[in-house]
């Protein structure tokens, strides 16, 4: 595969196959440089590529476009993963195999304009991130976890508060103690929620457990 502006040159291609031959079976494009995007591109980037790193435990490569050599047992891997929202750059990562990366400098297109603007660059984040890791969902459990106890600690100070000073608002204390509470459970149960949302979520792409590298055939 190879982008059809010329930014990923085609000469690279025979030390693309002389890499295959010698027993890889991705043979992929790193940027060394990005001549023609603006700072804030590939400061925004960089920062995607490290932000998506720590969230996964796929080894996302950065840098890394669509532009590589696929080996047929990466096409098949690929072929099997039935899913429709496919993120290719997680999903050359998912698939595993020897990789080999080749640098180069990426120069400016050779013609026309790019069709990815910032609103589908964004999109592409997202997808990035929710394809290929729950995280975010666990933040927010956790968060509804810390928010629930923080509330019950809070109306423990209420309840003090009303014994020990004789709160004189009537009806106060007991009503925030309930909003308080109810609003704790409810977080923390959503949290619970998220978490098996999370593994329905994972269990619903149905990718395979394992991909066969090579077969050991015995003698008849």
């Amino acid at each position: 595969m190879l982008d059809a502006d010329l930014q990923d040159p085609p000469e690279l291609i025979p030390e693309m196959i002389y890499w295959w031959q010698k027993g890889y079976k991705d043979v992929c494009l790193k940027r060394r440089s990005r001549e023609g995007e603006s700072f804030i591109k590939k400061t925004t980037s960089h920062f995607y590529y490290k932000l998506l790193q720590h969230l996964t435990d796929i080894p996302i490569q950065p840098d890394v476009g669509d532009s590589r050599l696929l080996d047929r047992k990466c096409i098949d891997a690929l072929k099997s993963i039935r899913e429709t929202q496919r993120y290719t750059k997680g999903l050359f990562s998912w698939i595993g195999f020897e990789k080999k990366e080749i640098l180069f400098d990426r120069k400016p297109r050779v013609a026309g304009k790019t069709k990815w603007n910032y609103w589908k660059l964004i999109n592409l984040a997202i997808q990035g991130i929710t394809s290929f890791t729950i995280t975010p969902l666990r933040i927010a459990s956790g968060m509804g976890a810390v928010l629930a106890i923080i509330a019950i600690l809070y109306m423990l100070y209420i309840l003090s508060l009303t014994l020990i000073y004789n709160n004189p608002v009537p009806g106060y204390p007991s009503l925030i103690c309930i909003i308080l509470f109810i609003g704790g459970i409810q977080l923390f149960v959503l949290g619970i929620i998220g978490e098996y949302l999370g593994r329905v979520f994972i269990e619903s792409k149905n990718r395979p457990p394992y991909f066969i590298k090579s077969y050991i055939r015995g003698e008849k």
